[in-house]
């Protein structure tokens, strides 16, 4: 026998409660299957809930809650120039992650649109390499392939010094755009 669907409200109280005590990120079809909706419902209840304020980002890896403690947890960011061909996103990507940093997002300037951001959240090689394999079996474009490879990373880390070592390593590697 089918159990019935949760409802409205009360949905969105369960997809906040789950959101708030899981520890890792929980996708679209894991939680439509938890309240017995469609995937698309869950997205129209993810926007309700941000309406709301609730600070919800939704990563490659599904959905995650970011409380204020979350935020704060020594972490210090910094925005970065890159450019580069989609091809080398992987080895981009990578190079970060290696140095204990996390990329949190993409930007791009679109001429239209203004600033696009599209939230990463990949912090080690395997996180990355699902990132590239939905990009992949989407066969979806990268959000720098609207602007000649050109986009910022929000980058994350316990330190100053790391963020030092990653910037030295991706110029190193081209991926960094130099100030001229």
């Amino acid at each position: 026998m089918k159990e019935n669907k949760i409802l409205g409200e009360k949905r969105r109280q369960l997809i906040l409660e789950w959101l708030q005590t899981e520890s890792a990120p929980l996708t679209g079809g894991e939680l439509a299957a938890r309240t017995n909706v469609s995937r698309q419902v869950i997205v129209q209840d993810i926007s309700l809930l941000k309406a709301r304020g609730e600070p919800i980002l939704a990563t490659s890896q599904g959905y995650v809650y970011m409380s204020d403690i979350e935020k704060k947890k020594n972490q210090v960011e910094r925005l970065i120039a890159c450019q580069h061909d989609p091809q080398k996103t992987r080895e981009e990507l990578y190079l970060i992650v290696d140095y204990g940093v996390t990329v949190k997002d993409v930007i791009i300037e679109h001429p239209v649109y203004g600033d696009l951001t599209a939230s990463i959240m990949v912090n080690n090689r395997k996180e990355v390499d699902e990132f590239m394999d939905k990009i992949e079996k989407a066969n979806a474009s990268y959000l720098s392939e609207l602007t000649d490879g050109v986009h910022l990373h929000t980058i994350m880390a316990n330190s100053e010094q790391a963020l030092d070592e990653v910037c030295l390593a991706l110029k190193k590697a081209g991926f960094l755009m130099n100030e001229e």
